[in-house]
């Protein structure tokens, strides 16, 4: 029997056609909705196709209520979509939700998106997504491998800190393949915390100190930083504690408590419903990273209170928690270099933070991705 000529997938639908970016023709892919691309970051989002969310539709903590709230949900910081591809060039496509244009932020951090290649501490930054003002659609040619490169590599667009994205498309050459990234070699990293947590004032995605450690470690990202919003609210350290799996949790919330006071009486409750769902879970409490402040009383009570809960919970037994004076981030010399307007760390800023976070959970400990340490070991680098 003759076998009929198959049909060209192009033809029937022309998300297979190629066209050309920048010079350089692609096909476009939908990153958002899996097969080979896998979105991270974003645990509690309803399933694919579904909206790009930080938290549940649902969630019932009193700040998401309002429409700040519900904006900061749709803000993207800490996800990526990762694959692994040979394509000689990549291109991405995507399509902006709202976001924030600020002052003392660059909006390629705040709308941006940048793309790594490689995994974990060997990935190096290849390409970063600068919008304008107006730009509702980005498309831009982020990377063209060199002539003498193989190329078969993992890579990592991440998204933006600021801002939400209603659509993503990765472009790559006609005909490369695309598959599943490696897993990690760490479970999740789970932050909680303010605007500096969120990521601001980074130049971009990959330069939040959170983004950094992930990095570093191997590690998926759980980003719930609320700029100005995350207060420690009960419901939150509920939502906290339903996560499994996790690596560690950094307990980064200091700077939005409005007052000593409210720190003190959220904060060890906070760690206390995460630690009676997650016992051995290693928890890393941050107090305010601060180069200035015209009230250092209360910043140091405000550090005080954060290592009281860790001091009582280390008497109780308890050795999978560790205090981080957030006087010391930023190192000793040159701290007025770190940040934008003396509160939001720049990337100097940020990469001090990572390196003192990083030294910090490792002291504490980390367990290993079961499906990270299974992929090392099939290819010997365990």
């Amino acid at each position: 029997m003759k076998r009929k000529p198959s049909a060209d997938v192009s033809a029937l639908d022309a998300n297979f056609k190629p066209v050309t970016v920048e010079g350089h023709e692609v096909v476009w892919h939908d990153a958002l909705r899996g097969g080979p691309f896998v979105l991270e970051g974003l645990p509690f989002r309803a399933g694919p196709g579904a909206p790009l969310r930080r938290l549940p539709g649902d969630h019932a903590a009193p700040w998401v209520a309002s429409e700040s709230g519900d904006a900061l949900m749709r803000h993207t910081a800490g996800a990526c979509v990762r694959f692994r591809s040979a394509s000689p060039w990549i291109a991405v496509r995507a399509t902006l939700g709202d976001g924030c244009d600020m002052n003392h932020m660059p909006r390629a951090g705040s709308k941006g998106l940048d793309l790594y290649r490689g995994r974990g501490a060997a990935s190096r930054h290849v390409g970063t997504v600068q919008p304008n003002p107006d730009d509702r659609v980005l498309e831009r040619l982020l990377y063209r491998r060199p002539p003498d490169d193989a190329g078969d590599e993992t890579w990592q667009v991440n998204l933006p800190l600021y801002g939400g994205i209603d659509a993503l498309e990765i472009g790559l050459a006609p005909g490369a393949a695309v598959r599943r990234p490696p897993a990690h070699r760490l479970g999740p990293i789970c932050f909680y915390g303010s605007s500096i947590t969120q990521g601001g004032c980074a130049s971009r995605p990959g330069n939040a100190y959170t983004t950094m450690v992930c990095r570093a470690l191997d590690a998926e990202q759980i980003n719930l930083g609320f700029s100005g919003s995350a207060r420690g609210e009960p419901e939150m350290a509920e939502l906290v504690a339903t996560l499994d799996g996790l690596a560690a949790l950094v307990l980064d919330y200091d700077y939005n408590a409005p007052t000593p006071e409210h720190l003190a009486a959220t904060h060890e409750p906070f760690f206390r419903t995460v630690r009676a769902a997650r016992p051995d879970l290693p928890i890393l409490a941050l107090s305010a990273p601060s180069v200035w402040s015209d009230s250092p009383d209360a910043m140091r009570r405000r550090r005080d209170i954060v290592r009281e809960t860790v001091r009582r919970a280390r008497a109780r037994g308890d050795r999978r928690v560790a205090f981080l004076d957030g006087a010391r981030l930023f190192g000793r010399t040159n701290r007025d270099d770190c940040t934008v307007d003396r509160v939001h760390p720049n990337d100097l800023g940020f990469r001090r933070m990572a390196d003192a976070v990083l030294a910090a959970l490792l002291r504490l400990g980390l367990p290993p991705s079961p499906r990270g340490a299974r992929a090392a070991n099939r290819s010997g680098q365990a």
